[in-house]
């Protein structure tokens, strides 16, 4: 049998807020005595950045603005040179989650052009002739959670022909009056976008109404930015020609690890919109967009 290495975290979501500590086991498994040179443990918590191609070689700046910024990081020798006994062997241990000199410990978020990440990597090192053994594993920081109530910010909407913006052809689209409401633009990431729409009229046929999430990623600095919207998860709420003025509820949960809070920084900002997308029959797409704050409360 192999000598197997493994990060256990004591918590089983794995989520952390920052000030904490972080603790669990490193459990080293084999069938025979390990002779090692050393074990240790290193917290790493890093923002990277990344350029989309349409931005590369636009500023010269950008090279040095999206270098990865390291928030957290620290190495911990558990154990010193020696051997391990057959069998398996758990080695406890606590490390504070405390942010690299001033950093904050943002939100883990799994993005396009900005991703903030935490990991554990365990390394047992071996001897000349046999090779390391290395296991990594990544636990989750939550912001600290908003003091006291979310207020709700609610919007209602009212989407003709006329309202439409960045429409070439406008005596060519159908005529159509769409009503809709959304219960608040400010959002709590535990609870879902909620809200309704109404077709009042159409002349068109309609096809489908949609929910869009959208994550907009900026990169930059004072020299110049890059700002990149892309696509997180798209909503079916209503399929074919849906019954005029009967209400079609609006209802999205936010995905987790790919939103986090609305977050801007020096380097980096990350913000939320929604599209409500409604297609008619004639390929026409009506599009009305939704900025959106989210938040941990």
């Amino acid at each position: 049998m192999a000598t197997n290495l493994d990060i256990k975290i004591k918590r089983a979501n794995k989520v952390y807020h920052a000030g904490e500590v972080l603790s669990g086991v490193v459990v080293v498994s084999a069938k025979d005595a390990v002779q090692h040179q050393g074990l240790s443990l290193t917290v790493e918590g890093t923002v990277n950045l990344q350029l989309s191609a349409k931005s590369v070689g636009v500023f010269e700046a950008f090279y040095n603005s999206v270098k990865p910024i390291q928030t957290l990081s620290s190495t911990m020798e558990m154990v010193k040179p020696g051997r391990f006994p057959g069998g398996k062997t758990e080695i406890p241990f606590e490390v504070p989650l405390l942010g690299k000199g001033s950093r904050v410990l943002h939100e883990t978020y799994h993005g396009v052009f900005v991703n903030i990440q935490y990991t554990l990597r365990c390394d047992l090192r071996k001897s000349l002739l046999a090779k390391d053994l290395t296991k990594t594993c990544e636990f989750i920081i939550h912001s600290t959670p908003q003091k006291g109530r979310l207020t709700p910010s609610p919007v209602d909407f009212t989407i003709t022909p006329e309202t439409l913006q960045n429409v070439k052809e406008r005596a060519l689209l159908p005529k159509f009056l769409i009503r809709g409401r959304l219960d608040s633009t400010s959002c709590a990431l535990t609870q879902p976008l909620t809200g309704e729409l109404v077709v009042e009229s159409s002349e068109a046929a309609v096809r489908s109404v949609e929910l869009q999430l959208v994550r907009v990623e900026t990169c930059g600095c004072a020299e110049g930015y890059a700002r990149d919207a892309t696509e997180i998860q798209n909503i079916q709420i209503a399929d074919g020609d849906v019954c005029r003025g009967l209400p079609v509820p609006i209802h999205m949960t936010f995905p987790r690890l790919f939103t986090c809070p609305t977050l801007e920084t020096t380097n980096f900002k990350v913000e939320f919109e929604v599209n409500v997308v409604v297609l008619l029959h004639g390929d026409h797409v009506i599009t009305e967009n939704f900025p959106l704050k989210l938040c941990r409360v």
